[in-house]
């Protein structure tokens, strides 16, 4: 999406040039390069939330309920509603951060709730591992990723950040292991609940988001994700893939079929490049070489 330049209107914050990487309910990703006219304290930034902010660059200070830290590109912030936050930039321009808000109807319907809830906001470093995953999300949602795969990543990063910080309490998804071991019951009952999504996935249009397969199914996308992914092996954005690249192809073997253009949309992909990047993953090849092959008639995709 184009860049915006100026303060967030909601707030008073440094001007910067922001950018929004995804939207879906409940939830939205931005990044911010900071355009510094006064090196000086801005703020206070009210109302701020349950936001994340994550560094990405630079070095600035921040004075969150009166505390002073400095923040780079290891800084972590998590926020909740009455937070109070104050932001300087003695160094300059350049400052990147990314910026995750999300609602508190989303973060209720976690299994994690009452650690997102319940508490007041972090202000720490994240390790490697998890700002590669956060640096892999922003490239992604960049890149062009539909609402159902953006929404099911942003799950996956939250658990995985809540582990990781002060109040985490052991690796994402704990909670339904120990659960699975403890009564074999809720294994048949999650195979039920994967089966079922598997069956709403099936029958859409593909233009179903995450958020609406889970209420279909009625539980939580984060629910929903990690129990998909440990009964099946593989995500709810994978098996979606799958099924969409598996109908797009009797499309592509039509000589006379739409441009590649309204293939992504019908098929709910972010745009032409998204669905190339998908249709390659899944069978090697992008799908204007697959239309080719199909016209020559190849039988041999591998030797084609």
């Amino acid at each position: 999406m184009p860049e915006q330049v100026g303060s967030d209107p909601r707030t008073r914050t440094t001007p910067g040039r922001w950018r929004v990487l995804g939207v879906a309910p409940g939830m939205l990703l931005y990044q911010v390069r900071c355009v510094v006219e006064d090196p000086g304290w801005h703020g206070p930034a009210q109302d701020l939330g349950h936001r994340v902010f994550l560094g990405r660059s630079g070095v600035s200070l921040r004075r969150l309920n009166g505390q002073l830290s400095v923040v780079d590109a290891t800084s972590v912030l998590l926020t909740r509603p009455g937070d109070e936050m104050y932001a300087a930039h003695p160094l300059g321009d350049g400052d990147v951060y990314t910026c995750l808000e999300l609602s508190p109807e989303l973060l209720g319907e976690r299994p994690d709730t009452d650690r997102w809830l319940g508490r007041r906001g972090w202000d720490g470093s994240v390790d490697e591992r998890l700002d590669l995953e956060h640096r892999m999300l922003v490239a992604r949602a960049a890149a062009g990723l539909d609402r159902f795969e953006f929404t099911e990543r942003v799950h996956r990063f939250l658990g995985r950040l809540l582990a990781a910080s002060p109040v985490g309490a052991g690796e994402p998804g704990a909670e339904i292991e120990r659960a699975v071991r403890r009564r074999p019951a809720t294994l048949a009952a999650h195979r039920r609940l994967a089966d079922r999504a598997r069956e709403v996935l099936a029958a859409s249009d593909s233009r179903l988001g995450l958020t609406d397969v889970a209420a279909q199914v009625g539980c939580s996308p984060h629910h929903l994700s990690r129990v998909f992914q440990r009964v099946t092996g593989q995500s709810l954005t994978a098996y979606r893939n799958r099924l969409r690249v598996r109908s797009l192809l009797d499309v592509l073997a039509d000589g006379d079929g739409p441009p590649l253009g309204e293939v992504a949309a019908t098929y709910g992909f972010a745009d032409q490049a998204h669905l190339t990047r998908v249709v390659r993953e899944q069978v090697g090849h992008p799908p204007a070489r697959l239309r080719r092959l199909f016209a020559a008639g190849e039988a041999d995709l591998d030797a084609a």
